[in-house]
């Protein structure tokens, strides 16, 4: 069976050079079998342009370095089979983060952003004793934490998010995931007024519309709707118990 001839048209830019407009070049590459995307743009890097920027580390789904738009989609390059493509695949860079130049983005200076934001760090008023037994967790709760942990910070919630695109101070369903991870910790001292004022707002989990494309855009499948259904609620929570005079 003959391979197929596949055309990958693509998003070409260089910010240090705006004087050259963006625009799509084509790119034809021969099939092979167990062929991913991420494949394909090494083969044109070196083989046909070693121009091209993308990003890549792990090739294993693992790092999130080399999420792109694929036909419109947000998704993993290196996760991305060709045999599952149309014979013409458009790739563009994720929108909302810094475009660096062709199909790179800098993620990293958006998520530490997000992680200062939402003060992703377990608050205590306890002293570190290296000398201490391990603070035991419940099975349930320890998995219901890992879920959150799992995130790779691919950026593919974000670019697919229509509140992402439109306000840049929204944190997204990767900083309310966040969120949702410490306020799950039992280790996490904060109250519910001090984490209303870190995401109770619009441009935190109350900036979702519910579209859900986050959920639907995440590679390796956090559970980022039930993840923003439980911040709702606590933060509704909280800001009902702030409006009668109460806090917990």
């Amino acid at each position: 069976m003959e391979s197929r001839s596949l055309t990958f048209r693509i998003l070409r830019y260089n910010p240090e050079t705006p004087d050259v407009k963006p625009y799509l070049q084509d790119f034809h590459v021969a099939e092979e079998p167990g062929m991913t995307l991420f494949i394909v743009l090494n083969k044109i890097r070196e083989e046909q342009d070693p121009s091209l920027r993308f990003d890549f580390v792990c090739r294993a789904s693992i790092c999130g370095s080399c999420g792109m738009l694929i036909n419109g989609k947000p998704n993993l390059a290196c996760k991305t089979l060709t045999k599952t493509l149309p014979d013409i695949t458009t790739l563009m860079p994720l929108p909302v983060f810094k475009l660096l130049g062709d199909l790179s983005v800098d993620t990293g200076v958006w998520f530490r952003d997000i992680s200062l934001r939402t003060e992703s760090w377990i608050h205590t008023d306890e002293v570190f004793d290296p000398q201490a037994s391990e603070e035991k967790m419940d099975n349930e709760l320890a998995k219901q934490i890992y879920e959150a942990e799992r995130c790779i910070e691919c950026g593919c919630c974000i670019g697919g998010c229509a509140t992402a695109n439109i306000k840049p101070n929204f944190i997204g369903a990767a900083g309310v995931n966040r969120v949702a991870r410490f306020m799950m910790d039992p280790r996490d001292q904060r109250t519910e007024q001090e984490y209303f004022e870190v995401v109770g707002s619009e441009d935190g989990v109350f900036g979702c519309v519910g579209l859900m494309a986050c959920d639907d855009n995440c590679p390796v499948g956090v559970p980022l709707r039930s993840q923003l259904a439980y911040v709702r609620r606590k933060m509704a929570l909280a800001g009902w118990h702030m409006r009668s005079g109460g806090q917990k």
